[in-house]
């Protein structure tokens, strides 16, 4: 471990506010002298300056405050600065241990305090951390560029590239992704051309951050206020009162409608009131489109002319690159491929949908802001199923410890037991420490399950702290889910919701059970179009017979779910699939469409733009709008997936083959756990994915078994 520079620089911030006995010479020396003294004293209480002291370096979220970030930023910044100027100016030849090894452990004070920082402005931001955000990202973006542009830096690193057979195959790996890192990033280039990347970089990040913070203000300001409780029929007692609690949060009369960040609205399937239905989905679907438009086009040009400086034809070529797929080619040939079985299976459940409706009196065509609600007469007159009949067995707590917990536990052998007295960032975070079979510490995961004013939208995991065997770290994770909190009374959970929550804990387990050396390649550090793969598998134990006969129990009696309910709700999950695959392929290929575009590609409406992709790949169909309209698609403009959203239908190959295969060796049991622990989930990005995949199943995966997921075929 190297030695932090950080106690160094408070303690001589103390000395000079505080040793000095000689009387002020001027007003000024004494205004001077009192800032001295502040800055010591807030250096001296910034948590974020040193490692924190509770377990697994759990960060010491009631100690922070939104001041600490800005000045916490600028002296990890400092020091990692000060770090690889001494790789730069080693006058040793370079070498693995002198070049390689010394980046990946620099930036100690910078990782901890992004880390922390990043993560916390996606859960609880309000305007001081965007304030913050926005002054920080043209920063770090140079901060980046001075590191990979550096040509004596990049002169070390090919070096031991070119030597790099000598090594062991982890540290090849990492000699690897460093090489690749400064190469992505525009070592090669001239000075003139590294100048112009410096500047789209500085943009680009300007972009992306004024993306994410209107995206954010969207949430808060595109909302639907109803004053007649009469136009919420269809809702229950419980889902009103909760909407007359948010209303009165916000300050206003009346109940208040707030969006998740998907085209599609959960309210949308129990409304009756029609006009309500088009207004809920008009919102969403148009939100920050005057905002974030523009700013679609620009990021979008630039990128193309990132990629064209670095060799590239386009955006996309350059993005899956270094990804599984390689090409665009390739990732267009799985998403067109797929795109007819999904509109022709989208079709038919339109045909039934348009039929319900004409058997209930209605005379129009079946709109975006119709499907949700008469799907669920469809499916309850195909299947005797509807919503409420299905949610009081599927209360949250019940289905986090009898459901989640008892699946990862049957499967690994892992128990999650509560920490209450670890610091969160919200009172309803819980907080737990894992345990291995033996009984060893594994590291510790956090669960924020509620939506909430100033948490981003949709479900997500991260890191606080990453798992290194070189840097004795264990992993310190957290799953980030977006269920409305009801006013008072249990947490009654949706099957899709139940789904999404161990989807997120398959994230989750592939950062706790990381068993690599190096962070950088620790981890769920992996390649876009693999890391969803063990999240997908993990989706699919939410039906396993012992499972959901553990935690689908009534929440008042006790009871479990009548076999009946089970099995039409299990006939019941391939209903709508033809919507679901159509609304994810159109959100991909507008991602795709959007980075194919050349630099001088000038776009002046970005619905039409929509329109014209949608048509062009058979998809523009009017009942089904995009999951992820341009303006609030956050993974493709802020959110590191630009050209890779179609990761999730890839991934899920990868996912639907694995969970086949586990099926065909036993199912929910420890040895099938044990393998793909082994050979998947502790990996990393340290080994060649492919290779880990069929070192689990034996070989490569194929479509088969995803159509079946899907419904798509019998």
């Amino acid at each position: 471990m190297r030695k932090s520079v950080i106690t160094t620089a408070v303690a001589a911030a103390l000395l000079l506010g505080a040793c000095s006995d000689k009387p002020a010479a001027s007003a000024n020396e004494a205004k001077n002298a009192v800032a001295t003294q502040t800055a010591a004293k807030a250096e001296a209480t910034n948590v974020l300056l040193s490692k924190s002291p509770l377990q697994d370096q759990a960060p010491q979220f009631n100690l922070i405050h939104t001041a600490d970030y800005a000045p916490a930023f600028e002296q990890g910044i400092k020091a990692h600065d000060a770090e690889i100027a001494a790789i730069v100016n080693n006058k040793q030849a370079a070498s693995f241990d002198n070049t390689i090894l010394a980046m990946e452990t620099s930036g100690e004070l910078l990782t901890r305090v992004s880390r922390t920082f990043f993560n916390l402005a996606g859960l609880i931001s309000d305007d001081d951390f965007q304030k913050t955000e926005a002054d920080l990202a043209p920063k770090l973006s140079a901060h980046r560029d001075n590191i990979y542009l550096d040509p004596t830096l990049f002169a070390r690193v090919e070096a031991v590239y070119q030597q790099k057979s000598s090594l062991n195959a982890e540290d090849q790996r990492l000699v690897e992704y460093y090489y690749e890192q400064f190469v992505r990033a525009g070592a090669k280039l001239s000075a003139e051309d590294k100048a112009k990347m410096r500047d789209f970089n500085a943009e680009l990040a300007t972009l992306a951050t004024d993306f994410s913070q209107n995206s954010l203000k969207s949430f808060k300001d595109d909302v639907i206020v109803v004053t007649d409780k009469a136009q919420l029929a269809g809702l229950s007692d419980s889902e009103i009162a909760t909407l007359a609690a948010a209303a009165k949060a916000a300050g206003k009369e009346g109940y208040l409608i707030t969006l998740v960040n998907t085209t599609r609205q959960p309210v949308l399937s129990s409304l009756s009131n029609r006009e309500l239905r088009q207004k809920v989905w008009e919102i969403s679907a148009h939100r920050a489109v005057a905002t974030n438009g523009p700013l679609i086009v620009k990021m979008a040009q630039i990128r193309a002319k990132k990629a064209n400086l670095l060799g590239f034809d386009t955006w996309a070529s350059y993005a899956v690159a270094d990804q599984m797929a390689k090409t665009p080619a390739a990732v267009y040939e799985i998403l067109d491929d797929l795109a007819p079985k999904a509109l022709a299976r989208a079709k038919v459940e339109a045909a039934d949908i348009q039929a319900e409706i004409k058997k209930a009196g209605g005379d129009f065509e079946l709109q975006p802001w119709d499907w949700a609600y008469y799907a669920d007469k469809v499916r309850k007159e195909k299947y005797d199923l509807d919503e409420s009949s299905i949610k009081p067995y599927f209360e949250f707590n019940t289905v986090l410890q009898d459901g989640l917990f008892f699946a990862m536990h049957k499967l690994y052998g892992i128990s999650l037991k509560p920490r209450t007295d670890l610091p969160v960032w919200n009172p309803d975070v819980l907080a737990f420490e894992v345990f291995d079979k033996d009984n060893s510490s594994i590291g510790l995961f956090y669960l924020d399950p509620y939506a909430r004013e100033g948490k981003g939208g949709g479900a997500w995991m991260d890191e606080f702290v990453t798992q290194s065997g070189l840097l004795g770290t264990k992993p310190v994770v957290y799953n980030a889910l977006n269920i409305p909190k009801p006013a008072d009374g249990p947490t009654l959970m949706t099957f899709d919701e139940v789904t999404t929550m161990f989807h997120e804990m398959g994230h989750a387990v592939h950062g706790l059970f990381s068993q690599v050396k190096y962070p950088s390649v620790a981890g769920t550090s992996t390649a876009r179009d693999f890391v969803e793969f063990p999240s997908q598998v993990n989706e699919d134990w939410n039906i396993d017979p012992a499972v959901i006969a553990n935690y689908a129990k009534h929440y008042k009696t006790g009871e479990p779910i009548p076999k009946a309910l089970l099995d039409k709700i299990l006939a019941s999950n391939k209903f709508g699939q033809g919507f679901d695959t159509v609304e994810y392929l159109s959100a991909a290929l507008l991602d795709m469409e959007w980075h194919s575009i050349s630099a001088d590609t000038q776009i002046s409406d970005v619905e039409k733009f929509e329109h014209q992709v949608l048509a062009k790949h058979g998809l523009d169909f009017a009942p089904i709008p995009p999951r992820y309209k341009s303006s609030y698609f956050s993974h493709a403009f802020s959110g590191g997936y630009s050209a890779g959203y179609y990761a999730y239908l890839w991934t899920e190959v990868f996912a639907a083959d694995a969970f086949a295969y586990m099926g065909e060796h036993g199912g929910l049991k420890a040895d099938n756990g044990d393998k793909f622990r082994k050979e998947v989930l502790s990996k990393g990005n340290s080994e060649d994915l492919m290779q880990d995949y069929i070192h689990f199943t034996g070989k490569k995966p194929t479509t088969d078994a995803l159509l079946k997921r899907r419904g798509l075929v019998d």
